[in-house]
């Protein structure tokens, strides 16, 4: 079997772009990956088209010789535009090994760990502004079965807080936990925007809401202050997304930066990568929340890696998003009492959409942190992304309804 071409897909998402990958074969098998980087879509569509030249003619069942090669062969090595393309493309080659072999990708990781995935959501909150509306849209998401959100409440911070500011932080977080109970973890994405001191401040004045992490507090360049934050944090602290090579893991494992470590498995070079780094975090007994808020195809690719790692500790989900990300792709995916169940399909068991795509063209963004639109970007009223096994079998009563009216 040899690779026989390799093609760029773009759909516009309404907060950023999501891009997908196809190898074809000439045994007629093609495989899929997500390569989407936020606010760099044309950069890594680039990448990946540069990697086509390389791609064709290989054979996709030496996966991880072919990953090599192309670290070799890139002067630069590392970079998110880099591993995303390497990512997207090594899914791909993995999704054809196992629809060839007739078996799941979390089998050629190693094998099944887990039958049920534990989720959290995040994009619940778009839409929302006041504290009401946040507790109101928390409410909501419990509702959908979800036991564990994340959200970030920092408005347009960057390095320093002032009084009213940090102000507001409390408040939003307090109407979530007070809406939501005792019971329901709450994860705050900080996305790396605080100094030292202030987010030593935050979260000593966050402790009394019983979360259970605060994600990247400090920007990411520098993991000694990150560790000297969760040095003098009673919160426990997460980090990861931004860290591109497994050698960025390994330091802040051993300088002891962080209690949850959040790789992302496109942005770090895909599955194979992220394995490596899971099993480094096992050393120590650190679990592994994968970074997850992006695309369908990607959000397959995670739940392979979480099925297969022995410290995986919950799942990132984007549990509210635009109304035609389900015609991007086919995927049956099952969600029951705030778990995916974990699929059986052959390869990652997505297929793509290519026309679908085509009808949601590429739209250029720009980053929302910084202007106040961070909860009012995306679909306020969009549609939930997995559906309980009781909504899935409402629906298929609908549909049998309407086919017997037609």
């Amino acid at each position: 079997m040899r690779v026989t071409g390799l093609k760029v897909f773009v759909a516009n998402a309404s907060r950023t772009n999501f891009v997908f990958v196809k190898l074809t074969t000439d045994d007629g098998i093609d495989g899929v990956g997500e390569a989407t980087l936020e606010w760099r879509t044309k950069t890594v569509v680039a990448a990946l088209e540069e990697l086509e030249r390389s791609i064709i003619g290989l054979d996709p069942f030496e996966t991880e010789r072919i990953v090599e090669r192309f670290h070799r062969d890139s002067y630069w090595r590392t970079g998110a535009v880099f591993r995303s393309a390497l990512g997207a493309v090594e899914a791909a080659l993995l999704d054809i090994k196992g629809k060839a072999l007739g078996v799941p990708v979390y089998e050629l990781l190693g094998g099944k760990q887990r039958d049920r995935i534990k989720c959290y959501a995040n994009h619940w909150f778009f839409g929302a502004v006041t504290p009401d509306d946040f507790a109101a849209k928390a409410r909501r998401a419990v509702k959908m079965g979800y036991r564990a959100l994340k959200w970030d409440p920092f408005g347009d911070t960057w390095l320093e807080m002032d009084r009213p500011a940090r102000r507001r932080t409390v408040a939003e977080v307090e109407a979530v936990r007070d809406a939501v109970g005792p019971d329901v973890e709450l994860m705050l994405d900080v996305h790396g925007r605080l100094n030292v001191p202030t987010a030593i401040a935050m979260c000593r004045e966050l402790e009394p809401y019983d979360l259970t992490w605060i994600e990247e507090p400090t920007p990411p360049e520098s993991i000694d202050a990150l560790a000297e934050v969760r040095a003098r944090s009673k919160v426990p602290i997460a980090a990861g997304e931004r860290w591109f090579e497994p050698e960025r893991f390994l330091e802040a494992i051993t300088k002891g930066a962080a209690d949850i470590l959040q790789p992302d498995v496109c942005h770090l070079g895909g599955l194979f990568e992220t394995k490596k780094v899971a099993g480094l975090a096992h050393m120590r007994y650190l679990p592994i929340a994968p970074h997850n808020p992006t695309g369908p195809v990607m959000n397959a690719m995670t739940l392979h890696l979480a099925a297969a790692i022995p410290n995986f500790s919950i799942f990132e989900t984007v549990s509210i998003d635009v109304p035609w990300r389900k015609e991007l792709v086919t995927e049956t995916l099952q969600f029951e009492g705030g778990d995916i169940i974990v699929p059986d399909a052959p390869g990652l068991g997505v297929i793509l959409n290519e026309e679908a795509c085509a009808r949601f063209p590429y739209e250029p963004y720009d980053l929302p942190i910084f202007t106040g639109e961070m909860n009012m970007r995306g679909v306020a009223d969009g549609s939930p992304v997995v559906a309980s096994r009781s909504d899935g079998a409402a629906a298929r009563r609908a549909s049998r309804k309407r086919g017997k009216k037609n």
